[in-house]
Formats: C-alpha cells, sequence, structure tokens
C-alpha cells in the first residue's frame, strides 16, 4: 500500500483540533504507516480558530513544515465555512469533511462529508466551558472518509493519547464513523 496524505483540521480553540491531529497520527503509527502531527496556533485563545495538521505516508516523512493544502480538510465549526475559502485549503480533487447538519456548498471539485459532530458530542456529554468536544466525531468521520486508518487503530490510539472519559470518547469516534454522510 503506497499512502501519502495530507490532513488539514481547522476547528477553534477549545474544540480539540490539535488532539485530533495526535490521535490520527497514533491510529496511522498504530497501522504501521509513518506519521506526524502539527499544531499551528499563537497566542489564541478559547474560541479563536486553530489549525493542525497530520502528515501521513506508507515511507518515512522527512518535512516538517505545516500543511498548505490537504488532501483531507476537516472542518470542525460549520461558521469556519463562511471564514475560510476552503478551495485554497483543499486539494483540488481533495476532500472536505465539515461538522454542521446540513451540506456545505463548496466551490470547486472536492468529495464533500457532513457529520453533526456538536450533537454527538452534546449527546454524549462531551463538553469542556460550554463548548462541544467535536474531535472525536470528527476524528471517527475523517477516518470512515478516507479509508486511512479504521476503527481498531482508532480506538487503540484513544486508549493509548486520552486519560479522562475513554469510553464517552471512543464512543464518539464510533458515532462519528457510523454517521459520517456523503454530501
Amino acid at each position: 500500500m503506497n499512502v501519502s496524505v495530507d490532513v488539514v483540521w481547522l476547528g477553534r480553540g477549545g474544540q480539540g483540533a490539535v488532539t485530533a491531529a495526535m490521535l490520527l497520527a497514533q491510529a496511522a503509527l498504530n497501522r504501521g504507516l509513518y506519521a506526524l502531527a502539527i499544531p499551528f496556533f499563537g497566542a489564541e485563545r478559547r474560541g479563536a480558530p486553530v489549525f493542525a495538521y497530520n502528515k501521513i505516508s506508507s515511507s518515512t516523512i522527512y518535512s516538517r513544515s505545516r500543511v498548505e493544502q490537504g488532501d483531507i480538510v476537516a472542518v470542525m465549526d460549520p461558521s469556519l465555512l463562511m471564514s475560510y475559502k476552503l478551495e485554497k485549503i483543499a486539494k483540488p480533487g481533495g476532500t472536505i469533511i465539515a461538522s454542521g447538519t446540513k451540506c456545505p456548498e463548496i466551490p470547486g471539485d472536492f468529495k464533500t462529508y457532513m457529520l453533526d459532530a456538536v450533537g454527538i458530542a452534546e449527546d454524549l456529554g462531551l463538553k469542556v466551558a460550554g463548548f462541544a468536544l467535536v474531535n472525536m466525531p470528527m476524528l471517527g468521520a475523517v477516518a470512515r472518509a478516507s479509508g486511512l486508518v479504521g476503527k481498531t487503530e482508532l480506538e487503540e490510539a484513544v486508549k493509548q493519547l486520552i486519560k479522562a472519559h475513554v469510553d464517552k470518547n471512543i464512543e464518539a469516534v464510533k458515532r462519528g464513523w457510523e454517521h459520517v454522510k456523503s454530501c
């Protein structure tokens, strides 16, 4: 299997974009791939836009720079769909997975998916300071839509890296996997 995939996570501070990138990298490592998680943020506060990136490959990854255009873009907050030109963040022909209750209209040639990640997180009580932690359902959605890693690798990654509410987080990942919809 020859794999080389760049992922862009776009969220707000407190939604768990950086944690999602770390978990996807760990799941890829669990699958036997090479992987990096690259956080990118400054002095932002909770609620400010945050980017995180993954580089996943079947061969050694030498570049440690951030991802300019992703093969996959995960948008964790629906309001960010209006704030950023996703056609510049995603590679042509790439995949965009958005949190929301309806399919986003994005100009360009993209495979588009949606998931009510907020609803899943709230249903499971995954909130911090009033913010729904959408990272786990989005992680499941990204994994299923991309085929990069399976449920087993995701569950192992959560057990390896997450210390609180492990069962709820695994359930959120599973629900994200099960409920992501192609637009």
